[in-house]
């Protein structure tokens, strides 16, 4: 019997998915649960009390709470348990960053500890860096911090000007440059440092202990939210740094950066959901509570539609992140079953599906701001106060759409790796291209909605992806290797992809949910992907649009414009009914439970 061949980074495109498929929330295993709710516990102990006193730079106190998420095993989720960490699945490390990401600002240093700082080490460190650091970042003995971007270097990482020069003796290379923004720079005992040697084209990346020298701190800065954090600049003068502390080869400090990103931006699509999950919880328990008019404000139509799109929200970047997250771990375990060493194979499964990594990135960073801003409509001037928690948490999600490459970014690195691995021969791209070029020369089905709910809801589906394919293939034709010119238009079939890909990741949890638990228990479920997809179609259609105006003309444009409304139809649905059922649930259980 054939077995079929799992999908690959990017190929949701042009391949469809089952709903056997996805891993959805609602299967995490015990040890999963069990971790998840220590990590919950831990920060409604430890953290939510204090999160007022750390805003006010308070590192000895940030610094006992890491050691404390350190004591309960919390910092070494992603370590190996041969150095003191627990070695646990990539989807229960995304899991723990969603919980922590309740804890506001803390949630930040603790990502950076555990994510950037710790993660270059574990997968490109050699055995004896791997023994004398791990354990100590494992355990909160150590805080780490990852230096890499400078004044003149953000976006475009690998033009840094900071320089490593090897001493006389050859026993040290001397830094000297400065870093900023650099999260943990207040605490942090060990700094993965991007440097170029000499006249190279490409970074070098090096351990850096504190106790080294020629290091000097920058005062705090003072920032719009994570105020809690320790951000500071780094300036390196003559700093000496023994040449076994160079981190895997000299020049592949890039590629490591690179590499590392990839994880930061799926966990912080993950991150995103606690913190989010945390502001519905407040504005529900707000609504219920505050009274106008005669009776509780979450009564009123117009605070029912808020509450209900930040359920719909927080349910679909859920959905679509734990998809790609068991994707992700799936390619590692298929790898180190084929032989591949476990740092290896957890770098190659992470790039295979890079394109999905900052999908999710943008889709959650956007979908926290939507449902912060909402939260702070809801609680009306009471959210405007510095009192309120919902305050803290809009200020705090504003630096998501810039952490891990801007969104603008990640837009334009989606499509771009789409086209790359297409042109490698890694994705067949423009044979379905074509397909729908030639279908929009065809009689359109003119045929009734499909009698069962999930066929006629994959049909949609399908036609999205054509959309895409219509508008890629035509810029790609229209442009060729001047198409990275044309920003707008990338970022137009961006969007096209990620609402996609969210909706049909919620389709197909919905579809599994049914298949678990029977159709009569998960109506409401039906709801939240009724109108999800509806209104998918009408954004799908609007980028759409607008990247076929940017280009074509004349018959094409005319041809492409009636494909665009073809493919993004979509059957009527009450929308307004069906966020009412949403947020009755929200309102009964005081609190998220979707």
């Amino acid at each position: 019997m054939e077995t079929k061949r799992a999908l690959q980074g990017g190929e949701f495109i042009v391949r469809e998915t089952l709903a056997e498929e996805v891993f959805i929330p609602e299967q995490y295993d015990e040890d999963q649960r069990m971790i998840a709710q220590t990590t919950r516990d831990f920060v409604r102990r430890e953290v939510i009390p204090h999160v007022d006193q750390l805003d006010k730079h308070d590192n000895a106190l940030l610094r006992q709470m890491m050691e404390k998420a350190g004591e309960l095993g919390l910092l070494g989720v992603s370590v190996p348990e041969e150095y003191d960490g627990f070695g646990s699945k990539f989807v229960t490390s995304m899991l723990v960053a969603e919980e922590v990401s309740r804890g506001f600002s803390f949630s930040v240093a603790f990502s950076a500890h555990t994510g950037i700082a710790t993660l270059p080490i574990v997968y490109y460190g050699n055995e004896e860096q791997k023994s004398k650091y791990l354990p100590k970042l494992a355990t909160g003995q150590w805080v780490g911090a990852y230096c890499l971007t400078e004044p003149g270097s953000g976006s475009d990482a690998n033009s840094g000007k900071t320089k490593a020069v090897l001493s006389p003796d050859g026993k040290h290379y001397l830094i000297n440059g400065q870093k900023m923004w650099i999260t943990n720079g207040g605490i942090a005992d060990l700094f993965i440092v991007f440097a170029k040697i000499d006249d190279d084209k490409d970074l070098t990346a090096f351990i850096v202990e504190k106790t080294f020298g020629g290091i000097t701190l920058g005062a705090e800065e003072e920032k719009m939210g994570i105020k809690g954090s320790s951000t500071r600049q780094i300036f390196f003068e003559d700093c000496p740094v023994p040449v076994e502390n160079m981190l895997s080869e000299r020049q592949n400090g890039f590629k490591i950066a690179v590499n590392i990103l990839n994880i930061g931006r799926i966990k912080l699509g993950s991150a995103v959901l606690g913190a989010g999950k945390g502001v519905v919880d407040q504005t529900v328990t707000y609504a219920n509570d505050r009274k106008q008019f005669g009776k509780s404000i979450g009564e009123f139509g117009a605070i029912q539609h808020k509450m209900a799109e930040q359920v719909i929200r927080i349910f679909a970047t859920e959905s679509a992140v734990y998809r790609a997250g068991q994707n992700i771990e799936d390619a590692i375990e298929d790898l180190i079953s084929n032989g591949m060493d476990k740092s290896q194979a957890s770098l190659e499964g992470i790039r295979q599906y890079a394109i999905e990594c900052a999908m999710m990135k943008v889709y959650g960073s956007e979908t926290l701001d939507f449902v912060v801003d909402e939260g702070v409509q809801v609680y009306g001037g009471m959210g405007y106060s510095a009192e309120s928690k919902v305050e803290k948490a809009y200020r705090d999600s504003r630096i998501n759409r810039i952490f891990e490459g801007t969104n603008e970014i990640n837009r334009l690195l989606t499509v771009d790796m789409v086209l790359k691995r297409a042109m490698k021969g890694e994705l067949d791209l423009m044979g379905p291209a074509m397909t729908v070029a030639e279908e929009l020369l065809a009689i359109p089905d003119f045929g009734g909605e499909d009698a069962d709910y999930f066929a006629e809801k994959k049909k949609y589906i399908r036609n999205f992806k054509k959309a895409i394919l219509l508008a890629a293939g035509a810029a790609v034709k229209k442009f060729m290797a001047k198409l990275s010119d044309q920003q707008e238009v990338i970022m137009n079939i961006a969007d096209m992809a990620i609402e996609t890909y969210v909706a049909e990741s919620v389709l197909l949890r919905v579809e599994k949910l049914e298949q678990m638990r029977g159709a009569e228990a998960n109506a409401l479920y039906r709801d939240i992907a009724d109108v999800l997809i509806y209104d998918s179609a009408d954004r799908i259609h609007k980028a759409g649009r607008d990247a076929v105006n940017a280009f074509a003309e004349g018959d094409e444009h005319m041809g492409m414009t009636m494909g665009m409304k073809r493919f993004t139809k979509v059957g009527p649905v009450n929308v307004v009914a069906a966020r009412r059922r949403i947020a009755a649930k929200l309102l009964a259980d005081n609190r998220y439970d979707f």
